[in-house]
């Protein structure tokens, strides 16, 4: 689907049908070849789709020059390894996620032994600890991982065709993902920085940085400030809303800092303890945690602790190290 000219929406089923979690790629026509913007799951029906959907077009892959990887998750940068092979394209991927290929995608022994320490140390039971540990193997079989030839930092300029693209380094969701910017289209491809109505997951783990909302939350401030009327997010479907989204990003974020807060006052808990206790949102519908999935149970304990870290750092949370188990209380509160 051409949604301005020169640039194309491409839809990519996912392994676990879902439509609103295909992948959305976009493939934008230059004088010298085109330009693609993520690249969708290694699986054969993603495959298959893309492969359609360009002979639709009247492309080849070897028409496809560059490849621009918003961020490292599996479902942006599986099929990336193939599509290098066969396009012969140039990759570019942030360079902090660039440094992460390796351990995240090909060697994994280390990264795992780091999660369970990560974990454990943040009140994960015994019992469940294998599973959340393991819990993102099976993604691991839908990447074929490519080896980045540019590493981006943000602020490059990348133009294409008559578009010149600003790269936005947007960390938070991942910590180095990236947003395209076209001023003069006012277009912003927004990969999983802003999507319209599913709240991306911030999580505080190994390979995040030490502050992921704060990275989030800081990168949607000057998002919000750019001239905009069509954002291209990478799930979902193409809006126009973009400082009525960052609000109700913002709104989400405020209303479970203030979950947790509530769940601090009765007495000291982990970041286990406190994802046990507040509802989370997956695919539009509120969940108790007890009915996630074990990825989703890993992924709602390191969001909770990436909301108590800055809670302390502003003295509205206080921890402590017991047994070696990390405790978060709200200040005066045993």
């Amino acid at each position: 689907m051409e949604i301005v000219p020169g640039v194309h929406q491409l839809k990519l089923p996912v392994p676990i049908p879902n439509d609103q979690l295909a992948v959305n790629v976009y493939l934008i026509q230059g004088k010298e070849g085109w330009m693609m913007v993520d690249t969708g799951w290694d699986t054969k029906e993603a495959f298959d789709a893309l492969e359609k959907q360009t002979k639709e077009m009247g492309i080849g892959f070897e028409d496809i020059s560059q490849i621009i990887i918003t961020h490292f998750h599996a479902d942006h940068f599986g099929l990336a390894g193939r599509l290098e092979q066969l396009s012969k394209a140039k990759v570019a991927l942030h360079q902090v996620e660039k440094d992460f290929v390796y351990s995240r995608y090909i060697s994994m022994d280390n990264l795992l032994a780091e999660m369970a320490q990560w974990l454990h140390l943040h009140g994960v039971p015994k019992r469940e600890l294998p599973r959340l540990q393991k819990a993102s193997l099976g993604v691991r079989k839908f990447v074929l991982p490519a080896s980045p030839e540019i590493a981006l930092k943000g602020g490059e300029k990348i133009p294409h065709g008559s578009f010149n693209f600003e790269v936005l380094w947007t960390p938070g969701h991942s910590p180095g993902h990236i947003c395209l910017y076209e001023p003069r289209e006012r277009i912003l491809l927004s990969g999983d920085h802003i999507l319209p109505t599913i709240f991306p997951n911030v999580g505080l783990h190994p390979q995040s940085g030490p502050n992921p909302l704060g990275d989030y939350l800081h990168s949607l401030e000057a998002i919000e400030k750019l001239r905009v009327d069509l954002i291209l997010p990478a799930h979902e479907h193409v809006f126009t809303s973009l400082r009525q989204r960052v609000k109700e990003l913002y709104r989400h974020h405020e209303e479970r800092r203030a979950a947790i807060i509530n769940v601090l006052k009765e007495g000291a808990k982990t970041a286990y303890e406190v994802s046990l206790k507040i509802p989370w949102i997956i695919n539009g519908i509120t969940m108790s945690f007890e009915e996630l999935s074990p990825l989703d149970k890993r992924l709602a304990v390191i969001s909770a602790l990436a909301h108590l870290e800055p809670l302390r750092a502003e003295g509205k949370a206080e921890r402590f190290l017991q047994d070696g188990i990390m405790f978060y209380n709200a200040p005066g509160v045993q």
